[in-house]
């Protein structure tokens, strides 16, 4: 609590903004936990229908900039709150309609809604609450809290599924429980009484020349970055046939790392500076990529499986570096108002590639095999440390 005291504002409403994003990070680790197995054991769907479900659950990212261009009076506290709302909608609807792939995918899609607005939000209320030349290290300890709380989401669902076998109501059981908790975090949220001034900015497409760089770097990330977020986990569960417990043991290892590994890139990128950690992030990548699509040709399946999991956790710790570019942001915008309108238009642009990925990635597996997926994951990424490479340091530097 002391090292929040000298990272944060003592007037800021970071500990109340720090119980909500625990709770909702709980809520998200019981979803995120069951949602492949259940998709591919309930509802059905190959990888061509996630690839297609992922379209939807990423399209409202393309929308958020509509969205914000719409509610350009409100404060970045009521928008993270709105987007609470929406996913509260979106999970209870999950728990109780029937396992049809498009009304699942509508729920899907509006639990997203509340997630996407709530993305930028997230980012945008940790700079602004925190103190000078301390940005880094908040966004490290908001993704660290984040982290602890989809974390015990991970362990609910390890035990459930440990104690009870086989039994399939207990992934409308993890959607009732997860939509109680964002209520409680609803409930949490309204003691964020801060209000952000209207900005005219806010009322139209927030582009500006000086943000190119950021735009690119967030389409190259968001492409690579969908590739394992969307087929990593299915890759496990329909290739190696791995069960809701065994994912949730490895999201929730994925989430024990975060938590350590999320201060520690938020120091880095403070102490080295985000152009250092943008590109060396990728050269990581290429070797994790090269693992998660060719590890069965090399290792026996059973050894092959295990290779896959390491990467799937070494690739969720890599991927932290993205917080540099909101730093990036905020070296060179004018204003914390402008930072907040970057970084939600950021969120947009990332998804235009996104959802393109997330529709094609899946015949891409199905036509050309996940080999070829994971060679555009791996291409995408030396691309996003090339173009990293351009930028120029420096205050105010583009």
């Amino acid at each position: 609590m002391e090292r929040m005291r000298s990272v944060f504002r003592p007037e800021s409403k970071y500990r109340a903004f720090f119980l909500s994003v625990v709770t909702f990070g709980l809520a998200y680790g019981l979803y995120k936990g069951v949602i492949d197995n259940y998709l591919a054991e309930v509802v059905g769907m190959s990888g061509f229908d996630k690839g297609v479900s992922e379209f939807f659950r990423e399209l409202p990212g393309l929308m958020l900039v509509f969205i914000l261009a719409a509610l350009y009076t409100f404060s970045a506290e009521r928008i993270y709150r709105l987007g609470a709302v929406f996913m509260l909608l979106g999970m209870a609807a999950q728990a109780v309609v029937p396992s049809s792939r498009v009304l699942v995918i509508l729920c899907i899609f509006v639990y997203s809604l509340g997630d996407h607005m709530q993305l930028g939000m997230r980012n945008t209320l940790s700079l602004q609450y925190s103190r000078e030349g301390r940005g880094g290290e908040a966004l490290g300890m908001q993704n660290a809290v984040q982290q602890v709380g989809t974390l015990a989401g991970y362990l609910v669902v390890i035990a459930a599924f440990f104690l009870v076998k086989n039994a399939a109501w207990l992934y409308r059981a993890a959607f009732a429980v997860s939509a109680g908790i964002i209520g409680l975090g609803c409930v949490s949220s309204l003691r964020m009484t801060g209000e952000s001034a209207a900005d005219a900015n806010k009322r139209r497409f927030y582009f500006r020349r000086k943000f190119t760089k950021y735009y690119m770097l967030e389409v190259f990330y968001g492409a690579r970055k969908q590739v394992f977020f969307t087929f990593g986990p299915y890759v496990l569960v329909l290739f190696y046939g791995a069960n809701a417990m065994v994912i949730s043991a490895l999201f929730a290892l994925s989430a024990v790392c975060g938590f350590f590994a999320s201060p520690l890139v938020g120091k880095i990128i403070d102490r080295l500076g985000y152009k250092v950690v943008m590109i060396s992030d990728t050269l990581i990548l290429v070797v994790v990529c090269f693992f998660y699509g060719f590890a069965h040709h090399i290792f026996p399946r059973n050894v092959a499986f295990v290779v896959c999991c390491l990467n799937y956790i070494l690739d969720s710790v890599i991927s932290l570096a993205s917080m540099a570019s909101n730093v990036y942001v905020q070296d060179i915008s004018d204003s914390a108002e402008e930072v907040r309108a970057t970084i939600s238009t950021g969120v947009s642009v990332n998804h235009l590639i996104t959802i393109l990925i997330a529709l094609f990635g899946g015949w891409i597996w199905q036509a050309l095999g996940i080999e070829t997926l994971f060679i555009l994951s791996a291409v995408l990424g030396l691309c996003n440390s090339a173009y990293a490479a351009t930028i120029k340091t420096g205050g105010k530097a583009a």
